[in-house]
């Protein structure tokens, strides 16, 4: 089943280091993390490598039972729960290029700290089929992430 492999490849990455409550003594809940993925909308490029970034948000979405059924901010969005941690979903339509306008929007409204985001994109520099999971980075040559 595609909850097990995912959450699988996700877990160590998410350590519990991260997953531990918020650092303010006053707050007991846990902050969500925010899952954005990267692509375009519309058919033209649906199932391309291009988009490989909502297709993660989707298969992971439908793995949690998480509906992707509101528009917020520039977003296709869902939240939910995944073994008492919440989640936020995310696949910007702004066009890949322009999706910090919203993965930016969500982060500051919900006040995430970056540590709390994580963004799935295609990246040219692997072969195609490889999963890379980086605690940080640059945005290389992808617009998308550039400042």
């Amino acid at each position: 089943m595609m909850r097990g492999k995912l959450w699988v490849r996700l877990a160590p990455f998410l350590s519990k280091r991260y997953v531990s409550s918020s650092s303010s003594p006053s707050c007991s809940a846990t902050q969500p993390w925010l899952f954005i993925g990267l692509g375009n909308p519309g058919e033209k490029y649906q199932s391309t490598r291009h988009n490989v970034g909502f297709d993660m948000i989707d298969a992971f979405a439908e793995s949690q039972n998480i509906s992707l059924t509101k528009n917020h901010f520039k977003a296709l969005f869902g939240e939910g729960m995944v073994d008492g941690i919440p989640v936020l979903l995310a696949k910007p339509q702004t066009y890949i290029n322009l999706s910090g306008e919203s993965a930016g929007a969500l982060a500051a409204y919900y006040k995430l700290p970056l540590h709390r985001v994580v963004v799935a994109y295609d990246d040219t520099d692997l072969p195609c089929g490889v999963l890379r999971l980086q605690p940080k980075g640059g945005y290389g040559r992808h617009n998308g992430l550039s400042g």
